[in-house]
């Protein structure tokens, strides 16, 4: 009989996740992992055997947290939203591993569920083929960019200035030359990441509900 395995997948991914979300992607690397879980690099081999495979953990880690229950009498609507919302909430809160989320997310078999998943609600809504693609890969956009957009804060930040700072820029701004970016500098005032999304989403949702053309 073989020696029993000393690390789960689980415990691997989510030991690179904490390293990533602690020191970013340049964090990440074999030594780096087998020194978070006190074991030698030439251990890791065993599980791991080139870098992409250590990207696929963090996105693994990343879509595994995120959670959604469908009861089967939604409408496709309702299960696209729970799906969506499921998928952003878990994006935005790694943001260092977004990027690999956006390039190796087909390797991930969690990232393949959830695709398929949101895949089944959009299908519901009378689409296939190339409208179904499209509608996919809107509702994949919104997800991935929104995560990236309201992370980096209200409007766009500069180096070192804070989001009152950002807004108070852009309200300052000339109001017979900018008056609309000036509106949304004030609503961003009171507005929140999730709403946000929750509106966008919505907004989305409303589209596709218009019959799919080819």
């Amino acid at each position: 009989m073989g020696r029993p395995a000393k690390f789960t997948r689980p415990q691997l991914q989510t030991a690179a996740l904490a390293i990533v979300d602690a020191h970013g992607l340049a964090g990440l690397s074999m030594r780096a992992l087998a020194s978070a879980l006190d074991t030698g690099a030439m251990t890791l081999y065993n599980y791991v055997s080139q870098r992409e495979e250590l990207d696929v953990l963090v996105v693994e880690a990343v879509i595994g947290e995120a959670r959604w229950s469908l009861a089967g009498d939604e409408s496709w609507e309702q299960a696209l939203q729970t799906i969506a919302f499921a998928l952003w909430h878990a994006v935005r809160a790694h943001p260092h591993a977004i990027p690999l989320i956006l390039t190796r997310r087909s390797r991930s078999p969690a990232m393949l569920e959830a695709a398929e998943a949101m895949l089944q609600a959009l299908a519901r809504s009378g689409r296939s083929g190339q409208a179904l693609l499209v509608a996919f890969r809107a509702v994949s956009a919104l997800v991935m960019g929104v995560a990236q957009a309201d992370l980096a804060g209200p409007l766009t930040l500069q180096a070192g200035e804070s989001a009152t700072d950002t807004i108070a820029r852009f309200q300052a701004l000339p109001s017979e030359r900018f008056p609309l970016l000036i509106e949304i500098a004030t609503a961003a005032t009171r507005s929140d990441a999730e709403s946000e999304f929750r509106a966008s989403l919505a907004l989305l949702v409303a589209g596709l509900r218009l019959p799919p053309t080819e």
